[in-house]
């Protein structure tokens, strides 16, 4: 079953051995550059560990943008060797669970780089939608805790 778990010195050295495939590189940062901002931004960033069961698969960071005041998907990645089995939608899915349920915000938002189409139609298939904003040479998009977002099977307690 697929969880989240905090980052901690008994899993560190695992989640630095994460990577993705060559022609993803570009969309995304390391584990280590997301755990510096994550260190840096301390306040403000929530990093987690992946994993099916006992494997870790991948990362997860969701933070909060105190310049536009609202939470975000900040950093994501499934390792490349589990890629295509279905993790990277529950592991979103938990990802919006936990700000949800910790912060009670009805909208969160990622930015996706230009090109990542895997990535946009996945972030579309959980029910973020395009802001038609562009920043910092991201591609804005908002998830919004609707009755419909229910429906596509995200399940959200506060």
């Amino acid at each position: 079953m697929i969880h989240l778990e905090s980052v901690t010195q008994n899993n560190i050295d695992e989640l630095l051995g994460l990577s993705v495939r060559e022609d993803q590189r570009s969309f995304v940062s390391s584990v280590a550059e997301s755990l510096a901002q994550a260190y840096v931004y301390s306040e403000t960033a929530y990093p987690f560990a992946v994993y099916e069961d006992d494997t870790l698969v991948g990362f997860i960071m969701m933070g909060y943008y105190d310049v536009k005041q609202y939470y975000t998907l900040w950093k994501f990645l499934i390792d490349k060797r589990y890629q295509n089995q279905g993790y990277g939608r529950q592991a979103l899915e938990l990802g919006l669970a936990y700000i949800r349920g910790k912060f009670n915000s009805p909208d969160i938002y990622t930015g996706v780089a230009p090109g990542n189409t895997v990535a946009k139609n996945l972030y579309r298939s959980v029910g973020f939608q395009d802001t038609g904003l562009i920043e910092c040479g991201m591609e804005e998009m908002k998830y919004s805790v609707t009755d419909a977002n229910m429906e596509n099977g995200i399940r959200i307690y506060s």
